[in-house]
Formats: structure tokens, C-alpha cells, sequence
């Protein structure tokens, strides 16, 4: 079993890796399973940062090439079938300001995801919970792993306890907390892109949906709205509270003005 520390590999294990190829491919001519990959991908990445906006320490990143060792790079670089990439991850504790085309972990001081989410397909479910699965545990160290099918709706979750994945026992409504997150992952039936789907969203401590930064600017104009409107019945009510006592000082011929 490998030991790592905040899943970062040891001082080691970056040594006996060997000086790994500088042209490394950022992307190839693979597209996602669907345009909903695609969508619930970005869904995700814009989630997290309105929910982390306060904050610089962290890169999420989603369909993008991933490398963790020169053979696998090699691999990459021939095109030979071989991992590239989760659909989405989450690394903490780095630098969160700095471009990235790539994650590559002999790069980044040896860290590995501290959070990783696959999105189902028929094509890719059965490596996605085998060896992918083993691949997160054994060698990254993921602290967690979920999938999300959006055909069936089944959302799994596993924490990694003394080396080995556990399963996330779900709460009343289906959701899955994530410490790494500090948030629950949950099952939404909305719109998002104008599709109408069942999406994978992000949930706070309170079970309050984490909005999308354009999400959280339509909230935030309807509040504004409301507020506006309930200050127009303010004013309304208050100009007929002033005719209605103008009313009253003719009807007992005192002149509004002249009471004034």
C-alpha cells in the first residue's frame, strides 16, 4: 500500500521518477461521452467557484489531461490507449491563481486529487468502477471518489479509510456529504444551458442549493426586484394613507393646506 500524506506522494517516490518527456499533450481529439458530460462538467466547475470565492487555495479542473507517471505520459504521447483524465477533481492546498492546462502531479510537489467525479456512460461505467475505481484508491490516494449516471440516477460515493474505499451512506433525500467539499452532492431536476435534466449539484451544510455565479446574479436581481416592489406598495400605501386624511380635514372644512 502506498502511504501518502494528504495524498501527496513522498519525496521517494518523486525521486525514482524518471525525468518524464516536456511536451506533454494538453489535448487530443477525444470529445466527452455527450454534450451532457460536457454541461454537468461545467455545472460542477462554475458551482464550486461561487461556493469557494472567498478563497485561493485550490484548483478545480475537469476533462483535462492528468499525468502521474512517465510511462503513463509516454503513453499518452503515442496515443496508445491509457488514463488521461477524470471528468472532474478537485485538488486543495495548492496555488490556486496559476493557469493550468494539464494537472501533472511531478509538477505540483506530487499531489493527486483530493477529490474526484466520474460521470457515467454506457461505454464507460464498467471501467469507471473497477479500475478507475483502483486507480484512485492504490495510486492516487483520492481522499474521495463519486459517479453520477444520469441514465439511471444512481449516485455512489466512497472516503478513503486506512487505504481502502469505503462507501458514503446517503441521507434522507439521496445526498452524499463530502468533507473535502464541505457540501453535499445531490440529484436536481432543473434547467441548466436550457436542458432539462437531472443534474448533479452541490448542496451547502443547510441543504441550500450552491448556485452558479449566473444563477447567483438572477437571485440577486430578484431580490432587488422585490425590494423595489415592496418599497412601490410602501410608497403607494402611504400616498393613499395622505389622500385619505386629506379627505377627511375638507370634509370637516379645514383646509389640507392651510392644517399643514
Amino acid at each position: 500500500m502506498i502511504e501518502k500524506t494528504r495524498h501527496q506522494a513522498t519525496d521517494a517516490m518523486l525521486a525514482e521518477w524518471e525525468l518524464p518527456p516536456t511536451n506533454l499533450p494538453e489535448e487530443d481529439d477525444t470529445p466527452m461521452e455527450t454534450g451532457w458530460h460536457r454541461m454537468q462538467m461545467d455545472l460542477l466547475i462554475e458551482s464550486l467557484l461561487y461556493y469557494w470565492r472567498e478563497r485561493n487555495d485550490f484548483f478545480v479542473g475537469g476533462n483535462m489531461f492528468l499525468y502521474y507517471s512517465t510511462e503513463q505520459a509516454q503513453s499518452v504521447i503515442e496515443k496508445r490507449p491509457i488514463y488521461r483524465g477524470p471528468d472532474f477533481f478537485v485538488v486543495k492546498g495548492v496555488e490556486g491563481g496559476l493557469s493550468r492546462d494539464k494537472w501533472v502531479v511531478w509538477e505540483e510537489g506530487g499531489r493527486y486529487p483530493d477529490l474526484i467525479i466520474e460521470f457515467l456512460s454506457p461505454t464507460t461505467a464498467e471501467r469507471d468502477k473497477t479500475e478507475k475505481k483502483q486507480l484512485y484508491e492504490q495510486v492516487f490516494g483520492t481522499e474521495e471518489y463519486f459517479w453520477y449516471d444520469p441514465l439511471t440516477r444512481e449516485l455512489a460515493g466512497f472516503e478513503l479509510v486506512r487505504g481502502r474505499y469505503e462507501p458514503k451512506q446517503p441521507n434522507e433525500k439521496g445526498w452524499l456529504w463530502s468533507e473535502v467539499l464541505d457540501a453535499w452532492l445531490g440529484i436536481w431536476e432543473g434547467e441548466y444551458q436550457r436542458r432539462q435534466m437531472a443534474w448533479l449539484r452541490m448542496y451547502d451544510k443547510e441543504g441550500n442549493l450552491v448556485p452558479t455565479p449566473a444563477e447567483a446574479a438572477q437571485q440577486e436581481a430578484e431580490r432587488a426586484r422585490l425590494r423595489a416592489e415592496v418599497e412601490h406598495q410602501r410608497a403607494e400605501r402611504a400616498e393613499a394613507e395622505l389622500q385619505r386624511l386629506r379627505a377627511l380635514l375638507q370634509q370637516q372644512g379645514i383646509s389640507p393646506d392651510k392644517a399643514q
